[in-house]
């Protein structure tokens, strides 16, 4: 939907449309999101549940084109939502569904079999791959690595001021940060670091460990000398820290390519696969979701990420034990998403990580 007119005035309040244009556009809209097809003023008279002609139909639909709402698509007589339209309709007449209870059993019961053993790094690729199969797109989460579960902590001495902190998780995934070394550094304390560390990870996260320190305060005076207690303060600083890295997980990706219909609906997806591979943009993006409860809907161009594919995303954030919000799940495809049967499944999928997250399997 990026050949369409340039950016129209905003939608007009839902109370400025009658009864006959709200019926018109809502058509035109569902029939949008279920088949990415135009639909004309013939059509409409058969499936409106009023007597219109399609004379009248024909007047109301280019008010709803001169409002910004539908457009005319330069290969047919139908009509197309705009994005805008798309937004008003998301906005102001969506009904929402339902997440059913066999449903939610569902997803509580595949996310808790693969949190099992304290791998939460499981249960958001689980929650990615859930996500993209109900909504036939990609299933993204973003979270950061204090999140990841960890099975080791290794300090290696490269030279003597700088080490390597080596993190070892769950998942087998290793990552290495360099850390400056405190000057006077006794030949075994790196080790005596490691042990310290070791002995309380117990799959724990970088995060809880790090609170789990900050409580033991006092007791790890008692165990360690000054500089080995600073070598673990500055290790955990490493891995903790404010350069930590975000951990983007996409799953589903082959989705978008099903039920293509035209060249431009395969450029289209060539183009979101671009963006998705440009992961620092999708980080950018699923970050501005973390700045309030509920789910986010970002419709096509309203973000530049989307403003080449035609794309949307919706999103929600989940939260720790307590209640920070530490990540986002959501699910990226074209504008035609079934936003009603989406919007409620992400919000439950975020609700049932922050239960695993907070420990209440």
């Amino acid at each position: 939907m990026t050949d369409q007119n340039p950016l129209p005035a905003p939608a007009p309040p839902l109370n400025v449309l009658n009864e006959r244009a709200r019926e018109i556009f809502r058509q035109i809209v569902e029939s949008y999101l279920t088949t990415g097809e135009p639909v004309g003023s013939r059509n409409l008279a058969r499936i409106l549940p009023m007597a219109l002609s399609p004379a009248s139909i024909r007047n109301v639909m280019s008010d709803l084109e001169h409002s910004g709402l539908i457009f005319a698509p330069h290969t047919s007589a139908g009509r197309l939502p705009t994005e805008l339209g798309l937004r008003f309709f998301v906005d102001a007449m969506m009904e929402l569904g339902d997440v059913g209870r066999d449903e939610q059993e569902r997803i509580e019961a595949q996310m808790r079999a693969a949190a099992s053993g304290h791998t939460f790094e499981s249960a958001l690729a689980e929650a990615s791959i859930l996500l993209s199969g109900v909504s036939r797109g990609a299933g993204v989460v973003l979270t950061t690595k204090s999140n990841v579960h960890l099975k080791h902590i290794e300090f290696v001495r490269l030279d003597p001021a700088r080490a390597l902190v080596v993190l070892v998780s769950n998942d087998g995934s290793v990552e290495n940060r360099l850390l400056d070394l405190p000057p006077g550094l006794p030949a075994g304390a790196l080790q005596e670091a490691s042990n310290y560390l070791n002995a309380r990870l117990q799959g724990r996260t970088l995060g809880t460990l790090r609170q789990q320190i900050e409580t033991e305060r006092q007791a790890m005076k008692r165990e360690l000398d000054a500089i080995t207690e600073r070598l673990v303060d500055a290790g955990l600083a490493t891995t903790v820290g404010p350069s930590e890295a975000r951990q983007l997980i996409v799953r589903g990706q082959a989705n978008l390519l099903d039920d293509l219909r035209a060249a431009e609906d395969l450029e289209r997806i060539r183009l979101l696969f671009n963006d998705l591979e440009t992961q620092k943009d999708v980080i950018d993006l699923l970050a501005r979701a973390e700045d309030g409860d509920g789910v986010r809907i970002f419709i096509g161009s309203e973000n530049k990420l989307f403003s080449l594919s035609g794309s949307s995303m919706i999103a929600a954030p989940f939260r720790d034990g307590q209640q920070k919000i530490v990540g986002v799940v959501g699910v990226i495809g074209p504008t035609r998403l079934n936003y009603a049967r989406i919007v409620p499944m992400v919000d439950y999928t975020a609700r049932v990580v922050s239960r695993l997250l907070d420990g209440h399997r």
